[in-house]
């Protein structure tokens, strides 16, 4: 009987052994084995499915290693790390900002900061952006910081960071392949003035060669009466910057529209009164009523002298005239030019900034303004667009265009 129990026993530990082994299979318990997990770190491809979006909060920083749990997708809260890559055979979802993307869109709401690159089947990423990219396009609500200088790019179009020096136009400088400008483009109207009524005299002190002509017309008292003036503005002297004030005593000082020896060529130089007058340059700012001579020739060549008043009223109801102060300008500055006088845009200076270049020109009187006589000065101005002289009381500080008329033998 004792041996009929021992048998017994040993069948029952028999079965009880066997069903200790059936439980050991249990899924819940089963720790992910080597060959289900990421896969090397040589693969830097990230996928998904094709209806699959993700968005990422928070930041990825690279380091040595990658955490995954799962047979087929890995879930972390933790940031993927790594020095060179982040790969997964399957789909990877993390709180960091690494985000596996679809092969549609993506889209990443955070900042990256990796000193290695990412890239999709498509193309290479930057550094400077973490975030994988498939083959249609990506987007990115955020900025991306980066230890190298390689800019992101897509696999439709690619983005610079650098700068373009942009170049202007507006300056046009002297060269010695310059060729000085052909006055007579300026002159008459070819029809009530021709080029044979012009003559033409050099300027001695600069070896300058100069337009004249004689104009006929009516005086303030309505008699016949006429007057010989430069078919051009003066343009003799140093030039100095506009900002400057002509205070040289010692030389003539001229501004050139823009700086650029080029306009002083075809529109004249511009003068501050004191200048053209060829008084010292504190007459700017007080009255030098004693010092204006009859026939005043200020800076104009020897056997001339300053435009005047009186002139100019000849000039502009000259024999040809039909049109007023439109007569008088060149039809180059808006005009009919049937006077001969070829008034052209020279612009000026205006409480020390330049304007008006091809559409106003002025000129100073030899005359000073009787209600302000230390620092006005009387001038007239004519305008492209108007039909009309304009008439000034100025600051002697402007800088304005100079004409000279011809001493009477």
């Amino acid at each position: 009987m004792r041996r009929s129990f021992l048998v017994s026993f040993a069948m029952f530990l028999a079965v009880a052994g066997l069903s200790l082994t059936a439980c050991g299979d249990d899924e819940s318990s089963f720790a992910p084995r080597d060959d289900e997990s990421s896969s090397s770190i040589e693969d830097v491809t990230p996928q998904s499915s094709e209806d699959e979006t993700s968005v990422s909060s928070s930041s990825a920083k690279s380091s040595s290693s990658v955490n995954a749990k799962s047979s087929s997708s890995a879930k972390s809260s933790s940031s993927v790390k790594s020095s060179s890559s982040v790969a997964s055979s399957s789909s990877a979802k993390s709180s960091s900002s690494v985000t596996p993307q679809s092969s549609s869109s993506a889209k990443s709401s955070s900042s990256a900061k990796s000193s290695s690159s990412v890239a999709s089947s498509s193309s290479a990423k930057s550094s400077s952006s973490v975030t994988p990219q498939s083959s249609s396009s990506a987007k990115s609500s955020s900025s991306a910081k980066s230890s190298s200088s390689v800019t992101p790019q897509s696999s439709s179009s690619e983005n610079s960071s650098s700068s373009v020096t942009p170049q202007s136009s507006s300056s046009v400088p002297s060269s010695s392949g310059y060729v000085p400008y052909d006055h007579k483009a300026d002159l008459g109207d070819a029809i009530r003035i021709k080029s044979s009524d012009y003559k033409t005299f050099v300027d001695e002190r600069n070896g300058r060669s100069y337009y004249y002509i004689t104009i006929n017309g009516k005086n303030k008292k309505g008699e016949a009466a006429s007057v010989t003036v430069m078919a051009e503005n003066l343009n003799i002297g140093k030039m100095i910057g506009w900002a400057l004030d002509q205070a040289n005593d010692t030389l003539i000082e001229r501004y050139c529209y823009d700086r650029d020896t080029t306009n002083c060529d075809r529109y004249g130089g511009l003068y501050q009164w004191a200048e053209m007058m060829q008084l010292p340059s504190r007459c700017n700012t007080e009255s030098c009523a004693d010092l204006i001579q009859p026939n005043h020739q200020g800076i104009c060549p020897d056997g001339w002298r300053l435009l005047t008043q009186d002139d100019f009223y000849i000039v502009l109801h000259a024999d040809n005239n039909k049109h007023g102060i439109e007569d008088v300008r060149a039809i180059s500055f808006g005009g009919f030019n049937y006077s001969g006088y070829s008034l052209v845009g020279a612009g000026y200076v205006w409480d020390r900034r330049l304007s008006g270049i091809k559409e106003g020109t002025y000129w100073y009187y030899p005359e000073e303004d009787s209600a302000n006589p230390d620092t006005k000065a009387v001038a007239d101005a004519a305008d492209a667009h108007l039909d009309y002289l304009i008439e000034s009381k100025s600051s002697k500080l402007n800088g304005f265009s100079v004409r000279c008329t011809k001493l009477e033998e």
